[in-house]
This record gives structure tokens, sequence and C-alpha cells, in this order.
């Protein structure tokens, strides 16, 4: 007699399917190690010169003039309320397409440094704890656990408010 053998594959719904799953450019901001995934990504650069723009608020160091086109440059340690730092050989810029609604805009974000490339699977990946009310948290995608540490995932849509993208669209217009 033939034993039987199961065949057929498993497929898993479409609702266990995590998104948040896949490449990410990782890089520190002091001791912190964050994650943006790179689809987000355009290019890496070295910190260069950066025009202020008058009247804007803290964290936008100003513009920069890449290929020709003007864009908008943020300082992540000043975003997130970070004391400032000098900046060494290993701080840069990321180049990232930001979209919200119809608004779509390449912008640079300052670094202390990247560190490398992950490619997170959905085991990886933990939502977002509770940090109590008055604690916002929409623009984090979750936390990576990888090696016994925990790299903070970006959704860098939202890290920029819709405000602050239409700021930042007036200003390279």
């Amino acid at each position: 007699m033939q034993a039987a053998t199961n065949t057929r594959t498993e497929s898993i719904p479409a609702a266990q399917v995590d998104e948040r799953a896949g490449k990410y450019l990782v890089f520190g901001l002091g001791r912190e190690e964050f994650g943006i995934k790179v689809l987000n990504v355009r290019e890496i650069m070295g910190i260069q010169d950066i025009t202020a723009v008058p009247h804007t608020p803290p964290y936008l160091k100003g513009v920069i003039n890449l290929r020709g086109k003007v864009i908008p440059v943020v300082d992540l340690r000043a975003k997130f309320g970070l004391p400032s730092i000098e900046h060494t050989q290993r701080t840069c810029i990321i180049v990232v397409q930001v979209s919200h609604d119809a608004n779509s805009v390449l912008m640079g974000i300052i670094v202390d440094g990247v560190a490398e490339v992950l490619n997170l699977m959905p085991g990886d990946i933990e939502d977002t704890p509770d940090f109590g009310n008055g604690v916002t948290t929409g623009y984090l995608l979750g936390m990576a656990k990888v090696k016994d540490r925990v790299k903070i995932l970006l959704n860098i849509d939202e890290v920029m408010a819709a405000q602050e993208l239409q700021t930042l669209g007036d200003l390279v217009q």
C-alpha cells in the first residue's frame, strides 16, 4: 500500500502577510539604530554645504543642489529632539522619496552614519509598544529584533507630517 503524501502547499492568508518585511537601510543617530525601507532611498552622499533658508523650522537645515534639482535637507537629530553634534566623516545625507497624499518630494535627511542593509522577515519585526497617552508613534513601523538588538523602523512618509511636506514642496518650487 502506498503512503499518501500531502502535496498541497500552504498559502498564507493576505491578512497575515506583513508588509513591513523587506530590505531596510539601517543608520545611526546617537546610540540608536533606525531603519527605513530601501525602496524609499534614492542615494547616500557625504555631508556637503547646505544653503540655509530663512523662516524655516530649526530641523530644516536648508537646501542642496542635487544634479540641478534643489532638495530640502532635514536634520533627523533635530527633528527627533536629540542634541546636535559636530559632523564626522561618517555623517551623511540619505536622499529619500517622501510621499503623502498626492505630494511626492525628494529630500535629504542628515544622519550620524549608515550601518548596513538588512533583509527583515515578518518574524523579525514586532509591533510598536504602547507608550501610553500623549505619545504619538504613527511614524514608527515597528521594532526589528536583530542579534539581541532592537532597530527602530521608521515610516519615512510619516516622519514628516503632511503640513511639513507642503512646506517643503513650496520651498523647492
